[in-house]
């Protein structure tokens, strides 16, 4: 079936193959983490440049680069990249509360004490989760749903259970018991994703905003310097609960007024 959410000449993707499509993404994430690891020895913490290039950059890069590989293959750049669908412009609110926590969020005092290559470093390593992410579940996912002629608000729906349901994969690596919370963390970021998707109009600051949320909760955690909890990461968690709110209040008038 042909969706108005696809170019003519797109090819459709069943969900048997969508489901393949997020495997293979992870496969690629986490076998070349793996790899990275064995070749160089940096699993212990994200503390050099180095262990930020072997340790996201190189992982981050293969599943970014598979990503919009299958963009390519499927045709789907339109309507991956763009956003036909709109909200109300109230909806406006949820990325400038993210921007704002953002800037709250990111340790600034422990940051500048590393070098700005590590910096920059850093900066890109998290626009590639972002870009990587986003293009993956709000553009190839919310395309595939859409295809099937799901309503707009099971594709909200089943894209940001899907996001976080990937996340429980982080348990192959970690804790299962921290794992599921942050699953469910993550449905909600990735409900948020959509929304800030189809506020601006397409896949592009969703990207960027994911990737400078993940930076600065990394900014703020032991991973990045040897440092005790930042204070300052309440304001991530501060976000969730403010955009939450917010739409639990309006969350009758998040799609366009009917046309009379």
């Amino acid at each position: 079936m042909t969706s108005t959410a696809t170019p003519a000449r797109a090819r459709t993707l069943s969900y048997g193959w969508f489901a393949a499509i997020v495997i293979a993404y992870l496969v690629v994430i986490k076998g070349v983490g793996y790899l990275c690891g064995q070749i160089w020895d940096t699993n212990d913490g994200l503390y050099t440049t180095k262990d930020v290039i072997v340790q996201m950059w190189i992982p981050l890069g293969a599943a970014f680069v598979f990503t919009y590989a299958v963009v390519a293959v499927l045709r789907w750049w339109d309507p991956v990249l763009r956003e036909s669908r709109p909200v109300q412009r109230w909806v406006w609110v949820v990325p400038i509360i993210f921007a704002i926590c953002i800037a709250i969020a990111i340790d600034y005092a422990d940051l500048f004490d590393k070098s700005l290559g590590y910096i920059l470093a850093l900066l890109v390593a998290t626009q590639l989760v972002g870009w990587g992410e986003e293009g993956m579940f709000r553009g190839i996912g919310v395309t595939t749903l859409r295809s099937h002629g799901l309503t707009e608000g099971k594709v909200a729906l089943w894209s940001s259970i899907i996001f976080g349901a990937v996340h429980i994969s982080n348990a192959l690596t970690g804790d299962l018991s921290k794992a599921l919370p942050q699953a469910i963390a993550v449905s909600f970021a990735g409900y948020f994703f959509y929304l800030i998707r189809r506020v601006s109009g397409g896949n592009v600051l969703n990207s960027i905003i994911h990737g400078m949320f993940d930076f600065s909760i990394l900014t703020g955690t032991a991973l990045l310097v040897d440092q005790g909890a930042y204070a300052g990461s309440a304001a991530a968690i501060l976000a969730y609960v403010i955009v939450a709110v917010v739409l639990i209040i309006r969350r009758k008038s998040i799609e366009p007024a009917p046309a009379r």
